[in-house]
């Protein structure tokens, strides 16, 4: 029996494979150092976790709106338009199942087959593959590694908006390479934003995860709020990776639909996690406090053992969970021509598990460099500095 053609332009989320040879390697009995996926080690602040069981138990366990339950819509609203210096209401607010389902929403709320749609590559490969799959045109943009990280190659981005372009796709506080515009790399992003007319999806996973500085969104920017869906997620901040809880946050005609797709996809968003989550954003903060306090350290330890290895020179990135060290020399001096050659042997070699520049976007014709990701939401610092020893030894040989 015959499939779907149009599968066959639906894409993945690869480092799920790396994370599976991870697994199948360490379980011949090797410690893995666990650098690969964007997961977290951390538990979940305890009054979640108690305000979760006590919806379970009081019997929130049916039905409930397909918008998300009143309450959190207007918590979200409250937490995030806070924190952007706008105002939002609960009509601008549809609970998701995680901000992953956003994406493909979104795009299917605005986007018309043949539509072009820029988006970040290095970047989230379900961009890619929610603008291919729905018959969208891809069109990618890049970044520029400076002395102090990387910044948005806004040339690249001007010569690619014509006619057909649709939308704009825009991560700030960037997976996989950290980055983190500013104010004036965000008002040039808008100003292009508003004279070509586009949506833009603000992915804002990440939003929270700053170390010093409060975050700043293209969303509060004269001229966005009313063209901008922010994609708004519970996974990070809260160290709830496997609960599934989002959000997509923008105008009203936009959230409308999107709420119309919760309906046909999935009825709802899990009811007692949507209470348990009104909770969390409205009572104790110190659990997210912790977990920043956590990831600061692993992050300190982690840039300290990649730029004591021979090769590897990079600035501790200010926001976001990860690491993308260029590691040209090091594939110089291994002879590799293909950095999966360097992942693959530097796992059986070391333990030591990471993603490459290729799990994040197809590469450019022009791209020179190599590079590969750490994630250390996932490994406790003794591990962190003792995976880098390991690799260490294996890169300089």
């Amino acid at each position: 029996m015959k499939l779907a053609k149009q599968i066959e332009k639906l894409g993945t989320e690869t480092a799920f494979a790396v994370s599976a040879a991870a697994n199948a390697w360490g379980a011949k009995g090797n410690k893995i150092y666990p650098f690969h996926l964007g997961d977290m080690n951390i538990p979940t602040p305890d009054n979640i976790v108690a305000a979760t069981e006590k919806a379970i138990a009081d019997g929130f366990t049916g039905y409930c709106p397909g918008a998300g339950i009143p309450e959190l819509r207007a918590a979200i609203a409250r937490d995030v338009g806070a924190k952007r210096q706008i105002e939002y209401s609960v009509e601008n607010v549809s609970v998701q199942p995680g901000g992953k389902p956003v994406i493909g929403k979104f795009l299917a709320t605005v986007m018309n087959p043949g539509d072009e749609v820029l988006y970040p590559n290095p970047g989230y490969p379900i961009y890619e593959s929610q603008i291919e799959y729905q018959d969208g045109i891809a069109v990618p943009y890049g970044y520029i590694e400076t002395a102090t990280g990387f910044e948005l190659d806004l040339e690249a981005i001007r010569d690619s908006l014509g006619s057909k372009t649709r939308a704009l796709i825009y991560n700030n506080f960037q997976n996989p390479n950290g980055a983190e515009s500013s104010r004036a790399e965000m008002e040039q992003l808008a100003e292009l934003a508003i004279k070509y007319d586009l949506w833009v999806l603000s992915d804002e996973a990440y939003f929270e995860i700053q170390y010093s500085g409060k975050p700043e969104s293209i969303v509060s920017l004269p001229g966005m709020q009313q063209r901008s869906i922010i994609l708004y997620t519970c996974s990070k901040r809260f160290a709830m990776t496997g609960w599934r809880l989002g959000a997509a946050i923008g105008p009203q005609s936009a959230i409308d639909i999107i709420n119309k797709f919760n309906t046909n996809i999935e009825s709802c968003t899990t009811h007692f996690i949507q209470k348990g989550m009104v909770d969390a954003i409205e009572g104790d903060t110190s659990g997210p406090d912790s977990i920043l306090a956590t990831l600061r350290q692993r992050r300190d330890a982690a840039v300290a053992g990649l730029n004591a290895i021979d090769g590897i020179s990079m600035q501790a990135p200010n926001s976001t969970f990860y690491l993308f060290p260029n590691v040209t020399p090091i594939m110089a001096r291994k002879g590799f021509t293909d950095i999966n050659q360097l992942m693959n042997e530097a796992l059986t070699e070391t333990n030591v598990s990471f993603c490459t520049r290729k799990h994040f976007g197809r590469s450019g014709k022009n791209e020179q460099n190599h590079y590969v990701r750490f994630a250390y939401s996932g490994i406790d610092v003794d591990d962190i500095n003792e995976g880098m020893a390991r690799l260490k030894n294996y890169f300089e040989a």
